[in-house]
């Protein structure tokens, strides 16, 4: 027991700047390493990503408990939930909204009986294109704009789907790399308590490809 006292003692800066470390991450701010493709082009393999755990709820630390809330998320935000129905931590695209009818057909996405708008995005391809080629387009809704990642060779089963009524409290996500991810076509709808904050900077990006080097470009990019 005295031995237990002198090391805390001895220590204690240490451990309560670990623990300050714990609650911060935990309850206003963290970064996520992002190992999948899902949210390509927006989102590359390899990024870490800073999430604003603040950005609609005070949460108490270490829990999904709520004890504020500050705002909801809105249409074409980016943000990271943990799904008990995926059994991990995601990252995708807010698309429907509470009471929204979303479908989406050949890849073309209608909210409340209105389809998106599209224009080619210019964008210059990634290394994923080699195995599986892709195009690149510009989706446009309201106030949603954002580049979105096409396989030309592989389109996913679910680029039909619905039409289908977004419930109260519950949110309609999709990933950018609409051929290439697991989102609300496979695991359903995902609840407001689930999404823990928002994603609006990379904060740094290793690519796998050359060895983890940083990718110059990417450090500090907001994500649209």
């Amino acid at each position: 027991m005295h031995r237990l006292v002198r090391f805390l003692t001895r220590n204690r800066g240490f451990i309560t700047f670990m623990l300050c470390m714990v609650v911060f991450r935990s309850a206003v701010a963290d970064w996520n390493v992002v190992p999948t493709g899902s949210m390509q082009p927006t989102i590359r393999i390899g990024d870490r990503i800073l999430v604003d755990k603040l950005a609609y709820d005070v949460r108490l630390p270490l829990t999904h408990v709520s004890l504020h809330h500050l705002a909801d998320p809105q249409r074409g935000d980016i943000v990271v939930l943990d799904s008990p129905a995926a059994h991990e931590r995601l990252v995708k695209r807010v698309v429907g909204l509470p009471g929204d009818e979303v479908a989406m057909r050949a890849n073309v996405l209608f909210i409340n009986g209105r389809a998106a708008s599209y224009a080619a995005s210019g964008y210059q391809g990634i290394h994923d294109d080699l195995s599986d080629p892709a195009h690149y387009e510009t989706e446009r809704y309201g106030a949603l704009r954002h580049a979105i990642r096409l396989s030309n060779r592989h389109p996913s089963p679910l680029s039909n789907f619905g039409p289908a009524r977004v419930p109260p409290g519950q949110y309609l996500l999709l990933g950018d790399d609409r051929d290439n991810s697991m989102d609300s076509r496979y695991f359903g709808f995902f609840a407001r308590g689930e999404i823990v904050g928002r994603a609006h900077h990379v904060l740094v990006s290793l690519d796998p490809q050359q060895h983890y080097l940083p990718r110059g470009d990417r450090f500090g990019a907001a994500l649209h």
